[in-house]
């Protein structure tokens, strides 16, 4: 059985009269023209012809600020995902909007429409990243709205990016910390991508914003990364999705959770080897994780495999799933072994 299935109603830069100058949301979503709500429908029952034996299904409102629309249009919206799910044939209502668009009357009109997860595009907590980004409010409104989405019981979504102007390792590393002091239940990281027709792109052809070179992507968000989910938050998505218009713009990954994640393994076992790494004697070294995490042993196109034998050239590696050998590893544990006790190597240092 199929643990969950997402049926995406894309509102494109709808409910939101700001241009933040990363935003170019028909380019993100890869929709163009406005969604109405027969189209919404006809959306829905399309999905759901295709979903069969899935555990958990929830329509999604992406790809705008779903609360910054009139009251009357996010009600009809609401009025049809509501409906499935009191047929019983979606489970969750899930949207995103911006932090300035919450308050009490928005969040008694979504209780009463039975809506379930709220993601907040924070993007980042620091003042100067949020000035120098558009966004048009402080980091006080984000601290609200997330109190608020919490008080009234909904799933609270953390939406942050990474390599916004103005940014740097340490802000990241602010945000990611204090994302996690709210509490969210899931979250998203984003490096930032330089897409044609913004404000971010035309500084960047004017010299005053540097896109973020692809190592320092990884590290910052890998760093993030580590901080969520040390803290128990489900990160849901790390990068953009894939798609032909996104291919082009800078700063693009079509793998970059792939790449994260590889990163974060190969740390893991680095510092494993180190604790069994003796210099210029040959033994065999096996690299273990659970199936969940097997495929991170390796890397992106198969990296970290690359690096191992090339850093570590006199060790013969091999790779196990932790059932092969009769472990049982945590997710996201790696395990190295080795075959050698380091006494028997004649006290070498």
């Amino acid at each position: 059985m199929k643990k969950h299935a997402i049926i995406p109603i894309f509102i494109s830069h709808r409910g939101c009269p700001h241009d933040c100058v990363f935003c170019n949301q028909r380019k993100i979503t890869s929709r163009n023209g406005d969604i109405t709500p027969q189209m919404a429908e006809e959306t829905i029952n399309q999905w759901l012809t295709t979903l069969d034996n899935v555990e958990t299904v929830e329509i999604s409102f992406y790809g705008g600020s779903f609360t910054g629309l009139p009251l009357e249009e996010q009600n009809q919206f609401l009025k049809i995902a509501k409906k499935y799910k009191d047929l019983g044939k979606i489970n969750l209502i899930h949207l995103s909007t911006r932090p300035d668009y919450i308050n009490l009357k928005i969040l008694e009109n979504l209780k009463n429409y039975s809506v379930d997860v709220i993601e907040l595009g924070v993007q980042s907590f620091d003042e100067t990243v949020l000035e120098a980004s558009g966004r048009g409010h402080n980091a006080k409104v984000i601290y609200e709205a997330c109190r608020l989405v919490k008080a009234y019981g909904f799933t609270l979504g953390i939406q942050l990016m990474v390599g916004l102007p103005e940014d740097d390792l340490e802000k990241d590393i602010f945000s990611a910390k204090e994302t996690v002091k709210l509490n969210p239940e899931i979250a998203r990281l984003y490096p930032t991508v330089t897409i044609a027709d913004t404000e971010l792109y035309e500084m960047y052809l004017r010299g005053d914003y540097k896109p973020l070179e692809a190592e320092d992507a990884i590290l910052r968000t890998k760093e993030m990364y580590k901080i969520l989910h040390k803290a128990g938050i489900n990160i849901i998505r790390v990068g953009l999705k894939s798609s032909e218009i996104m291919s082009d713009e800078i700063g693009f990954h079509p793998a970059f959770r792939q790449l994260i994640e590889g990163r974060i393994a190969r740390d893991e076992i680095e510092d494993q080897i180190k604790k069994l790494y003796y210099p210029n004697h040959t033994f065999n070294v096996k690299i273990i994780a659970n199936e969940k995490s097997f495929g991170n042993i390796f890397g992106h196109k198969a990296e970290n495999r690359k690096y191992f034998s090339s850093k570590y050239a006199q060790l013969n590696f091999s790779y196990y799933k932790d059932f092969q050998l009769g472990l049982s590893l945590e997710d996201e544990e790696y395990l190295v072994q080795a075959d050698f006790a380091p006494e028997k190597l004649g006290g070498l240092k």
